[in-house]
């Protein structure tokens, strides 16, 4: 139909040393919602995190994932967004959907002011940050993406 809006659902991640917050965009690409956050007992054991984006991409039917990227407030890049490009090429490989890196500077100190703002306790904010996280990765994505 002319004039249809297109329905495409995008994931995103905020990974982390032994977390991975994971957010779904609506089938219209407006708004982010937050999943689930993936936890594994160590930094390296990856394989149990990969196979759960992939159920998470099927059951939403994603056709692209964003991955926050954590860039030093100097534009830099330090060993942590080494290991997040390394996550990337292993996502990509896994899922066969691209993975769009995107700058998340700044996400974690947003998370958590909105926590405070909601008066969340030291222990619920440390359970939820990494979902909100990606759910701000996600949706600035998103922002940016409507509005060019």
């Amino acid at each position: 139909m002319a004039g249809e809006m297109t329905q495409k659902r995008i994931l995103g991640l905020d990974f982390g040393a032994k977390t991975v917050g994971v957010a779904v965009s609506d089938p219209l690409g407006i708004t982010a919602q937050g999943v689930e956050i993936i936890r594994r007992a160590r930094e390296d054991k990856l394989r149990q995190t990969c196979a759960r984006i992939e159920e998470l991409a099927d059951f939403y039917q994603v056709e692209e994932i964003v991955l926050g990227l954590p860039k030093h407030l100097d534009n830099s890049l330090g060993e942590r967004a080494e290991k997040t490009m390394n996550f990337k090429e292993m996502l990509e490989r896994r899922t066969d959907l691209p993975v769009r890196l995107w700058d998340e500077r700044l996400t974690t100190v947003a998370a958590d002011r909105a926590m405070d703002e909601a008066g969340l306790s030291p222990a619920e904010k440390k359970e939820h940050v990494d979902r909100i996280a990606a759910v701000l990765i996600l949706q600035s994505y998103l922002d940016r993406q409507k509005n060019g």
